[in-house]
């Protein structure tokens, strides 16, 4: 497998499954109901804002690798729409997951050259350095998902 391969296939995992962390994001927000990814838990983001922010950034490197420009704003990658169902909970999910699988399929069409290549500006650095970072982003805040989904889950039992 190429390099590009790989990166692709680290993406997929992360979210997908068969990583060597056993943990994606998709099994642990599986069975997360919409109130569930809405409850606040003390000062922390809720699973939802959480799941938004990623897929923001996501979506962000996904344009950039269809030819469209980096339009992303930390300062916008927390304006979560409101959610107030399952069917807007689910909403979110799936475009998580369709951009997730589009994002890997572009990373594995691109030539390894492109990887040490500039990502859109010298301030951001290359390719490989965006994609994962990327990767590493959803690990952490699949972390933070993981143990606000455990403080939530205790919370009902009493």
């Amino acid at each position: 497998m190429n390099l590009t391969g790989q990166i692709a296939k680290n993406l997929r995992e992360v979210f997908f499954g068969g990583n060597w962390t056993s943990s994606n994001l998709k099994d642990n927000l599986a069975d997360v109901t919409w109130q569930q990814a809405t409850t606040q838990v003390y000062s922390f983001n809720t699973i939802a804002a959480l799941t938004y922010h990623m897929n923001y950034y996501v979506s962000a490197v996904l344009n950039v690798l269809q030819g469209k420009p980096l339009d992303a704003k930390d300062k916008y990658s927390f304006d979560l729409p409101l959610i107030q169902s399952q069917e807007d909970w689910e909403k979110l999910l799936n475009k998580t997951w369709t951009d997730a699988e589009t994002f890997a399929s572009l990373i594995e069409q691109l030539p390894e050259t492109k990887l040490s290549e500039t990502f859109t500006d010298k301030k951001y650095g290359n390719y490989y350095r965006n994609l994962h970072g990327v990767i590493e982003h959803i690990h952490y805040h699949l972390g933070q998902i993981v143990l606000l989904k455990k403080i939530l889950l205790k919370a009902d039992e009493n």
